[in-house]
């Protein structure tokens, strides 16, 4: 991370204010002296807190989180898209949207309605509009690409707002106040400290100024985006490891058929074995069950002619005792 210099800042002309009578009693410890009328900041606390926002930044860019930019003003607009762009932030330099942070549902459909327009045209069906409904969606395409078309890549909430000037963009920072979002910003002589949670007190009207703060605060941003993916790529390098290693260790493909045929026929053996021990099994039960019937069948036989033999006798008995009745008779 880059240290800022004193000099440096110096230069730029950061360090001039507002005029005394237009000051704001907050920042009176950012200010080191009045001269001409002009309060003049103390540089070196402006570099202290610049590196504590870049510091702070950093952290939020290596978590993967968007920072958005915010600035409306002449000066600042073309710088702030620039530096913006070049690492792949959003930022807002037209109008801000009222509920861009708050209300940020219907930002993302007024995003969508854009997209819709590029499938239109992508598909045919805009040529399919008549002249004047062509011209309407055009402007409206226009419109949104205007005051939307830095956020496109926004889904989410954005993890900070750095602000140029919060006295102009004093909604944003009422909307990120609301949200909890910590709020980084260029704050001047005549504007209130207590709003932001990163003060960089500095002048934010001149474009030097603005400019090499700016670069200073994105150029740690692009450190940690870029320590994001050295990370991500040594853990893809890890896992690409892990996975050769892992087939390193694991049997050739010939090894394993040779294997599963080895193990198919001792299986097979054993399923073998298997089914004759069973075939016995059942033999024996069925050897058994015969048996059983058999000895069921002799034993009704037997009863059936003992019932015979008894029968027989009681009817010898019957006609013997007729036959003595007879004979008394």
């Amino acid at each position: 991370m880059t240290q800022t210099e004193v000099k440096e800042l110096l230069g730029a002309g950061v360090h001039f204010g507002h005029l005394t009578r237009k000051w704001n009693p907050n920042m009176a410890p950012y200010i080191y002296m009045e001269r001409n009328g002009i309060h003049i900041l103390n540089l070196y606390k402006t570099a202290a807190k610049i590196n504590e926002a870049q510091k702070a930044l950093k952290k939020i860019a290596l978590s993967g989180r968007k920072i958005l930019f915010v600035a409306t003003k002449k000066q600042a607009k073309d710088i702030v898209a620039g530096y913006s762009k070049k690492i792949n932030m959003p930022y807002i330099t037209e109008r801000w949207p009222g509920g861009m942070l708050t209300n940020f549902v219907t930002i993302r459909k007024a995003v969508k309605k854009m997209s819709s327009i590029d499938k239109m045209k992508k598909d045919g069906t805009f040529e399919t509009l008549s002249k004047k409904e062509k011209l309407q969606v055009d402007r409206m395409r226009s419109k949104l690409e205007k005051n939307l078309g830095s956020i496109t890549d926004m889904t989410r909430l954005p993890g900070a707002v750095f602000v140029v000037d919060i006295k102009r963009e004093s909604i944003a920072v009422k909307e990120a106040q609301k949200l909890n979002i910590p709020i980084f910003a260029m704050v001047d002589t005549n504007s209130d400290p207590r709003k932001v949670d990163f003060v960089i007190p500095s002048n934010d009207d001149a474009s030097k100024s603005i400019d090499k703060i700016i670069s200073l605060v994105t150029a740690s941003i692009a450190e940690g985006l870029s320590e994001r993916k050295t990370e991500k790529e040594a853990e893809l390098n890890e896992k690409n490891q892990s996975n050769e290693e892992i087939q390193v260790n694991q049997p050739n493909i010939e090894d394993e058929t040779k294997l599963n045929e080895d193990v198919e026929g001792i299986d097979k053996v054993e399923v073998k074995k298997e089914v004759k021990t069973k075939d016995k099994v059942e033999d024996k039960k069925e050897a058994k069950t015969k048996v059983k019937i058999e000895n069921k069948k002799e034993v009704k036989t037997k009863d059936k002619v003992e019932d015979k033999k008894e029968t027989a006798k009681k009817t010898k008995t019957k006609s013997k005792s007729k036959t003595t009745q007879k004979e008394k008779k």
